[in-house]
């Protein structure tokens, strides 16, 4: 178990506790008073830990599991020390994350780098700015004019906020990120040094060489969006860049300009969206998805990790591959390559 020296826990939670906030079925009454005061790995476990195991797959050393509480799926219950509270749920990880969240709040929200509450004197903020009671900027925050920001959000050090940006209520803003010609919805949370809303990769053929588009859309960004450290999303270049609603965002992502995609996607680090690509609702893009520029992409759709997609993907459909192409077709790919590979040369 890791050293709780960032993060301490809020309280103590028993295993009856647990399983009625979850919804889990404590297996063994005598264990109602489990105390549980961390969490931690399976393989790491713990005296007063609460860990989770999600599947017979992911069973190996169970025997040996220490551990305060356990939640897990029925099929491997029987399967538990003696000893530990065991609390089963058809969904062990969702059920372990909650109780999570509630052992340590602060890991689950960002919170201020600071002590300081309000507007840091450190901080610059113009006067034509217009900020809601409970709005924290911490030292070193550029808030510019006309700039609208909503209350319980806060604005860690040296991030910049641009003229006019708007930003809504209990959103976070992280260190060293900028934010210009964007709109965000309430719940947002920015990573440090995310950059939002600098203009698009636009150049037009000229004489000497590229000359340069001006780009005059914004970034819409609606609510409980996550983006990630270092990720950037450039502004429209005349229509709007759009995230919809509980996206999640990975570190170190490209999205271009025009770019508009849909709710509930989960977008790993590495990958780059071409210009004017439609995402669907709950697609799942895997590390270092590369997209071209123009493509459509169906909801739900699952592309697998380090692929290199040049086509629309169609609803609901797994792709893969370089280039990529529907998962079955690329396996059946990949299989006849290896038998060819596998066939002895011909003598001389």
């Amino acid at each position: 178990m890791s050293d709780p020296v960032f993060f301490v826990p809020s309280r103590r939670y028993t295993a009856l506790e647990i399983a009625n906030l979850t919804g889990a079925e404590l297996l063994d009454p005598s264990h109602a008073e489990a105390t549980v005061s961390t969490i931690a790995s399976s393989t790491e476990g713990g005296d007063e830990a609460l860990v989770f195991i999600e599947g017979k797959r992911n069973a190996g050393g169970l025997s040996e599991l220490r551990a305060a509480a356990l939640l897990c799926t029925p099929d491997i219950a029987h399967q538990a020390p003696a000893g530990i509270a065991v609390l089963v749920t058809p969904r062990p990880q969702a059920a372990f994350a909650q109780i999570g969240r509630l052992l340590f709040p602060a890991a689950a929200t960002p919170y201020p780098m600071t002590d300081e509450t309000g507007i840091s004197p450190r901080a610059h903020v113009e006067p034509s700015a217009r900020l809601e009671p409970g709005v924290i900027v911490e030292a070193g925050a550029f808030i510019g004019p006309d700039v609208a920001i909503g209350g319980g959000t806060i604005i860690a050090p040296n991030a910049v906020i641009g003229p006019s940006s708007q930003i809504g209520r209990g959103c976070y803003i992280g260190p060293n990120a900028s934010i210009q010609c964007a709109l965000l919805g309430n719940g947002v949370i920015v990573h440090p040094g995310a950059r939002i809303g600098q203009d698009g990769f636009g150049f037009a053929a000229g004489p000497r060489g590229p000359e340069r588009m001006p780009q005059i859309g914004r970034v819409v960004i609606q609510d409980n969006v996550e983006i990630g450290a270092n990720t950037t999303v450039d502004r429209g270049a005349m229509a709007d860049t759009v995230i919809g609603e509980n996206t999640k965002i990975d570190n170190l992502v490209q999205i271009a300009h025009n770019v508009r995609i849909g709710r509930g996607c989960v977008i790993a680090a590495h990958c780059g969206i071409s210009g004017s690509v439609v995402v669907g609702d709950n697609v799942m893009m895997g590390g270092r998805v590369g997209l071209a520029d123009h493509l459509t992409i169906g909801s739900g759709a699952r592309l697998a990790a380090a692929s290199g997609f040049m086509n629309d993907v169609p609803a609901g459909e797994v792709w893969g591959g370089l280039p990529a192409r529907p998962m079955m077709e690329f396996m059946r790919d990949i299989a006849a390559i290896r038998k060819l590979s596998s066939k002895p040369k011909p003598k001389e």
